[in-house]
């Protein structure tokens, strides 16, 4: 059983021991924390819909099994806090974000534990801009839970509860008035696709978007039950069902997203994966043609990202790795697109967060502009593969001295160190960062071919254990 509290949220198993797990008494006081901290932060309720002398805070939820009780405790609670609560229920991670900033709220909890298994959930938590908080916001927040310092509202400050089912039909309307979102190519092109929804909310909204976007298409997995069909974090190796369907020969292309829809791939039209690392790269593609600039993703993503950057005249930074850390360098290099090789696409003039439906609507766009397959888009693209190892350590490992040492190493290499140690090879890469809940360093590698790229990373963990 397993509960971790980070900067983030807090996340864990359902069930188990206080302490332990996201059991009814932590979600109280993780939810009080957050409520505290955005009271510290001058909440008054902007928006005149709603009462104005309280805090109002956006709260939806995927479709996991846990959901309803979770999202019960964290709305009485905030209640209870003295907030009106504005319950969005079922809901994708981008829709309640966007359903922050629709209603001028001063923040707002995700529920959802994204691409973890069925057993787990999780708070995310939102500023007023819809966005997670930084990681100094973050920490402020579990100081707060470690003091337990907060207070509740008397009976007649009570805060109400407002349902709202308008919010998908926000999101979808948003994504069809961007720009570069071309509907009457999309609509054209007569595209017809399969999608794995995996048992959650991506069931409800993906429909209505295809919909306005004129796609046909079939649905796997599509009641949110939040009984997962299979291994919901959307990698080659859980998605045998949709890829043999797909080779049927009766789809231009395949959809596969997580139980929250932040994350997004795509499947060939022959069956074969487009890339999970490449979703990222291809809408980067089709904006950078329309809008050149720089992009922003972080430092596990495939190099593909700043190579087609700079066939389009862009600049490329990486980030840290972390969503709010790539959101954060976006901006400060003004970056017109950008994301995380997982397949989270952000772009900034839809939101600075993680959004499959935009990456979808963006994809088909620059498809029905290329007149091509699938597979042939894909094969435009450079070719780089990606191995993933780990070092396990013991606890009392010190693990930034064993970081120093592979810096100094291989100090005649272009070394980036703002997360772990990056070194960059004229043709590859590998990247070793500390892990924030675990005793052990993540060895991401990166090279033209998963052979090369593994016996890399496995070079830079000999020098590891040669340190130890």
């Amino acid at each position: 059983m397993t509960l971790i509290k980070s900067i983030s949220g807090i996340r864990g198993t359902i069930g188990g021991r206080v302490g332990n797990t996201l059991n009814p008494l932590d979600i109280v006081k993780f939810t009080s924390a957050y409520a505290t901290f955005i009271r510290r932060q001058g909440g008054l309720g902007r928006d005149a819909s709603f009462n104005n002398h309280r805090p109002t805070l956006v709260v939806g939820r995927d479709a996991r099994i846990s959901g309803v009780m979770v999202d019960s405790i964290v709305s009485g609670t905030l209640m209870g806090i003295g907030y009106d609560v504005v319950n969005i229920g079922l809901a994708t991670t981008p829709t309640t974000e966007l359903a922050v900033r629709t209603l001028g709220a001063d923040g707002g909890i995700i529920i959802t534990a994204s691409h973890n298994p069925r057993q787990w959930n999780a708070l995310k938590l939102l500023n007023r801009e819809g966005e997670f908080l930084t990681a100094k916001d973050g920490a402020e927040v579990l100081a707060i839970a470690e003091k337990e310092d907060f207070e509740y509202a008397d009976v007649d400050q009570l805060g109400h509860l407002i349902n709202c089912d308008e919010a998908d039909q926000w999101h979808v309307d948003g994504v069809l008035d961007l720009d570069l979102v071309d509907v009457e190519a999309i609509r054209n092109a007569h595209f017809r696709v399969c999608v794995d929804a995996i048992n959650s909310v991506g069931g409800i909204i993906l429909p209505r978007l295809l919909d306005a976007l004129g796609v046909e298409y079939r649905i796997l997995n599509a009641e949110p039950t939040g009984d997962f069909a299979h291994n919901p974090e959307p990698l080659e190796k859980n998605l045998s069902g949709i890829m043999e369907e797909m080779k049927t020969g009766k789809y231009a292309l395949g959809i596969v997203v997580d139980p929250d829809v932040d994350r997004l791939a795509f499947i060939c039209e022959d069956g074969s994966m487009f890339g999970e690392e490449y979703t990222l790269v291809s809408v980067a593609d089709y904006v950078l043609s329309k809008t050149p600039g720089n992009t922003v993703s972080n430092l596990s993503s495939t190099r593909a990202l700043s190579d087609v950057t700079k066939l389009h005249g862009g600049d490329y930074t990486a980030s840290a790795v972390g969503e709010v850390n790539v959101t954060t360098q976006m901006k400060a290099v003004g970056a017109v697109i950008g994301g995380e090789g997982n397949g989270g696409v952000i772009y900034p003039e839809s939101h600075y967060g993680r959004d499959a439906l935009v990456g979808i609507a963006l994809f088909l766009s620059h498809l029905a502009h290329k007149g091509c397959s699938v597979s042939e888009l894909r094969a435009t693209y450079p070719n780089y593969f990606i191995a993933k190892n780990r070092i396990d350590l013991t606890p009392s490992t010190d693990i930034d001295a064993i970081l120093n040492k592979v810096k100094e190493l291989y100090a005649d290499q272009r070394i980036n160190d703002i997360d772990g140690v990056k070194i960059d090879f004229p043709d590859r890469w590998v990247h070793l960062r500390k892990s924030n809940t675990e005793p052990i360093i993540r060895v991401y590698s990166e090279a033209h071919t998963m052979e090369e790229a593994d016996a890399l990373g496995k070079e830079i963990m000999q020098v590891v254990y040669d340190s130890i």
